[in-house]
């Protein structure tokens, strides 16, 4: 794993801002516009001023909003509101949460994390990225030099070393805690004894590092380091000091075995489709799956979603079609596995056998042929995909097919997530898989611990 460091992080006076539930937020790109305001209003010091502030009124160019969280941080910092630590240190991290009745407790830990550049070292990515959000997040962190949220990475850990250390050395210690929108419980403990951060540098020391969550933000502390040493080298003649703040990023460090960890699924609805029906889909996909009929109706999503993951096949998807209002259960045939794989012959074998390389690879740019079509709505729970098929999307057609304000989605699919194992080994061949194959729940919260970066 890449060098790993106890550091002081900025943290909120509670004294100053009472409850930290009220001062937190979850990442930036789930917040919506009521999500944002209803934050924004519990605290006048929530942290969605810093990670998504707002614009200026009258300033067409966007540009204000990261001057606007610089001077944010900067009067909080100012006024103590929030206070950096006084020692460096680890931040053991729990979330405590209920999926579908059962409760989980997701343990890891924070620190600062030595930036590698991908493909030249320990840290791989699994995902792909988009351009839009990463020149967002350099914007931000560029005016106010500080990671205001984390990367997610996993490591391996079989016998979940790493927390068990960690919580050995607070045990009996209180922590603090948070609640979240959603309900998830968030405790977090600092760790400031040297000899029990040392232990766990050791024992992290070799191992790789996955990133599950933050592909923009951690693409974004090498484009930020960069500019850093640029300005330095500049400035002085010589390299960017090897301890500089700049050449570290924000991470929660999350085992690989870790009894907590929950990979679900994102689904996907689809703008721009030629309308279809099941029997014209069935056609399109030809020999490459076998089809049977699996429900009828937006509402049978959750009954048609219990018989993919009962399957628990990477090579079985389901298809809804607007048309006529049909699911169709879909497994791949080898004759689709051979026709992917002369379709996406740069790709190794692990990479080919995902369901969401099958989806978008095979069935939409080859046998739908709609490569370079409008991004699908990606949602996670099956309700939403229930809601979004009924209500539809913001242009098009409505559920009846009549021009109108509420567009309908003429495809939906619903495909299993990729797993842990899957992520190891695509990222191991340095690949990544199509954006948005994994969701990690529940999401990391912004506002518990924010990284200097001078």
């Amino acid at each position: 794993m890449p060098h790993v460091e106890a550091f002081r992080g900025l943290r909120y006076d509670l004294a100053r801002v009472g409850s930290l539930s009220s001062v937190i937020a979850p990442p930036y790109d789930v917040i919506d516009a009521d999500l944002r305001a209803k934050l924004a209003a519990g605290n006048s010091y929530n942290v969605v001023d810093l990670i998504l502030p707002k614009d200026d009124a009258g300033d067409a160019s966007g540009e204000t909003r990261y001057k606007n969280a610089a001077e944010t941080l900067r009067v909080w910092r100012r006024d103590g509101v929030i206070r950096q630590e006084s020692d460096p240190a680890l931040y053991l991290y729990h979330q405590v949460y209920t999926e579908r009745g059962r409760t989980f407790t997701r343990r890891g830990f924070m620190c600062r994390m030595r930036i590698e550049r991908l493909g030249e070292g320990q840290v791989f990515p699994h995902e792909e990225t988009h351009g839009g959000a990463k020149a967002d997040r350099l914007k931000l962190w560029r005016s106010c030099r500080a990671n205001l949220s984390q990367i997610f990475g996993l490591y391996p850990d079989e016998a979940n070393q790493a927390p068990a250390i960690l919580e050995a050395a607070v045990e009996g210690t209180p922590p603090l805690e948070a609640a979240d929108h959603l309900g998830t419980i968030n405790r977090i403990w600092p760790v400031t004894n040297q000899d029990t951060i040392a232990a766990v540098k050791k024992l992290l020391g070799g191992k790789p590092l996955y990133i599950a969550d933050g592909h923009h933000r951690y693409e974004t502390s090498i484009a930020l380091r960069d500019e850093v040493a640029a300005q330095w080298r500049a400035e002085h003649g010589t390299d960017l000091p090897s301890d500089h703040p700049a050449n570290y990023v924000l991470v929660m460090c999350v085992s690989m075995s870790d009894t907590g960890m929950l990979v679900l699924p994102t689904h996907r609805l689809f703008r721009g489709m030629p309308s279809m029906t099941a029997g014209d889909l069935g056609a399109k996909l030809g020999d490459a799956f076998t089809t049977e009929p699996a429900g009828e109706g937006p509402a049978a999503a959750p009954d048609v979603w219990e018989l993919v993951e009962a399957e628990g096949e990477q090579g079985t998807l389901a298809f809804y079609t607007a048309a006529d209002q049909q699911w169709t259960l879909c497994r791949v045939t080898p004759a689709g596995r051979d026709r992917l794989a002369k379709a996406a012959s740069d790709r190794s074998d692990d990479w080919r056998s995902l369901g969401v390389s099958l989806l978008h690879r095979l069935v939409v740019d080859e046998l739908l042929g709609a490569a370079g079509g409008p991004a699908p709505k990606y949602v996670r729970a099956i309700d939403e995909v229930v809601q979004g098929l009924e209500q539809g999307d913001d242009t098009g057609r409505d559920l009846t097919g009549q021009q109108g304000s509420g567009g309908r989605f003429e495809l939906a699919a619903i495909v299993m997530p990729a797993s842990l194992e899957d992520i190891r080994r695509v990222s191991n061949h340095n690949e990544r898989m199509p954006a948005k194959s994994t969701y990690f729940y529940p999401k990391l919260l912004s506002g518990l611990v924010i990284n200097p970066l001078e």
